[in-house]
């Protein structure tokens, strides 16, 4: 995933992750550091920097994710795009008011 990453997108001066484990393994710091990047990792509880998104992708595993078993990635993909169209198109919010996001609040 890295080396597709590197090779689509280019190689950052910096890589920054959180601490979770499949970030600082031995594997992951080898290969950001093998490509010549800084490899930068958030503090503990910096989850706060990125609350909503996390939020976005919790309800992205638990109500598509793992409702689901993909056979392949292509599948997954195309699974997830429509998931999102419909959470940011259709699905009522609890912080809009059980409104949805496309609807303007009264």
């Amino acid at each position: 995933m890295l080396q597709e990453a590197f090779a689509r997108h280019g190689k950052p001066e910096i890589v920054n992750t959180d601490q979770g484990s499949q970030f600082s393994a031995h594997a992951f710091v080898h290969a950001v550091k093998e490509q010549g990047c800084k490899l930068s990792m958030d503090g503990h509880g910096a989850w706060r920097d990125n609350v909503f998104v996390e939020r976005l992708w919790k309800s992205v595993k638990y109500e598509q994710v793992y409702v689901y078993a993909y056979d392949s990635v292509t599948e997954a993909r195309a699974s997830i795009t429509q998931y999102l169209g419909w959470y940011n198109q259709s699905r009522p919010h609890s912080s809009l008011g059980k409104q949805t996001r496309m609807r303007p609040m009264p």
